[in-house]
């Protein structure tokens, strides 16, 4: 897969074809897309897939992540993370994670482990920090045990720079990767009055942050002895809970829009993907976002958007035995509640499936390891299920 920029030069629309696209309802938004398949991609013959459970009795599982040993790591957001066995088994709750604000949106949030595991037993968590005057987004590290009951050494490697009053829009997806950065996602915490701090380089909130493993800054990072914070990546997001590496080492996100206009990008050094200033979204309250723009000169088209919303959670691209799945992207859909399947060309989607549509809230996608695909259903009562396509 070849990556392929995508950026606000492009303002001539392209014609559409009338391939036969995923049902998902009227638009909220009357805007036309900047670039054929930008949205609404043609839809992709539909996969049979076998749904099984994997693991249950799980309090909004956030996050997932697999060890070499074929056990996982998944949190909880009011606060727990647990280990679960091959067989399906959910451990007691780990020792030693930090304070957690566990209100509204908040909680313990993302979990992924070290390329290294295998030698440094080293996790990486984001979570939602209380502070003085309200909550922030928060990264750390620790060691786990090696009876894997205890979390140990635990720092904070990343912290947000300002509190919010705001206990919403935290982000926030942490990726390791095997060059020693760690890539972490935030959001804008919502309100009206913080949100336009997406736009603003000195403030982390709605952004991609991009730090060393140890929590130093890395040399190449854009704002590096400029004006602006310098562990930021990429500007102008609004909620970005999904964030994935695909087979060429390109990072991608998704991230939640208002009443329409959830977003998959790529993001690229020091560029403004344009929240709160355009959308092809609309606010809750029919309103226009900004002036009502989708397209600004200096601001980044998304590589693709919904509209009607599918509410993003993570996202995974598939790594396994079945071909027609290969290398394509599977995002958890909150909203309505599916998985979502893209396939991708040369950096650009050129189909959509919805799998899985009658499971609930899918928070996370992660590859098995054996061809299938594991899932969290977050609610209350929520679990893990396996998604595994029919091959015969």
């Amino acid at each position: 897969m070849n990556r392929m920029t995508i950026g606000a030069s492009v303002l001539a629309l392209m014609p559409m074809t009338a391939a036969a696209q995923v049902q998902q309802g009227e638009a909220n938004a009357s805007f036309e897309p900047a670039f054929e398949n930008q949205t609404r991609a043609p839809a992709l013959d539909t996969t049979p897939v076998t749904i099984s459970t994997f693991a249950e009795g799980l309090a909004n599982p956030w996050g997932i992540a697999p060890l070499p040993d074929g056990t996982w790591l998944v949190t909880e957001r009011p606060g727990r993370l647990r280990m679960i066995a091959a067989d399906g088994s959910v451990s007691d709750a780990i020792s030693g994670l930090p304070e957690i604000f566990a209100q509204g949106q908040g909680g313990l949030l993302d979990v992924a482990v070290s390329p290294d595991f295998a030698d440094d037993r080293t996790v990486f968590l984001t979570y939602a920090k209380p502070m003085e005057d309200g909550s922030i987004t928060a990264a750390a590290k620790g060691v786990l045990s090696d009876d894997g009951t205890a979390l140990e050494q635990v720092e904070d490697i990343w912290l947000q720079n300002r509190a919010s009053p705001t206990a919403k829009h935290y982000g926030s997806r942490i990726i390791p990767t095997d060059d020693g950065m760690v890539w972490i996602t935030t959001g804008e915490h919502s309100s009206f009055e913080e949100r336009i701090y997406a736009q603003n380089i000195d403030i982390t909130y709605g952004k991609i942050i991009r730090i060393n493993a140890d929590g130093s800054i890395p040399d190449d990072n854009p704002f590096v002895g400029q004006e602006g914070e310098d562990s930021i990546w990429s500007y102008g997001h609004r909620n970005v809970q999904g964030a994935t590496i695909d087979p060429d080492g390109t990072l991608w996100t998704i991230e939640h829009g208002p009443a329409g206009g959830d977003e998959l990008n790529a993001p690229e050094a020091g560029k403004n993907y344009g929240w709160p200033v355009i959308s092809y979204g609309i606010r809750y309250d029919g309103g226009d976002i900004g002036n009502g723009e989708a397209v600004m000169e200096g601001m980044e088209q998304p590589v693709y958007y919904w509209d009607p919303v599918i509410a993003p959670g993570g996202g995974d691209f598939y790594d396994g035995d079945y071909a027609p799945w290969q290398d394509d992207l599977f995002i958890g859909s909150l909203a309505p509640g599916a998985v979502v399947r893209l396939d991708m060309e040369d950096g650009r989607v050129v189909g959509e499936e919805r799998l899985a549509t009658d499971v609930g809230r899918v928070r996370d996608v992660q590859n098995a390891g054996d061809g299938s695909l594991l899932i969290l259903i977050d609610n209350p009562n929520g679990a893990v299920l396996r998604l595994t396509p029919d091959t015969e």
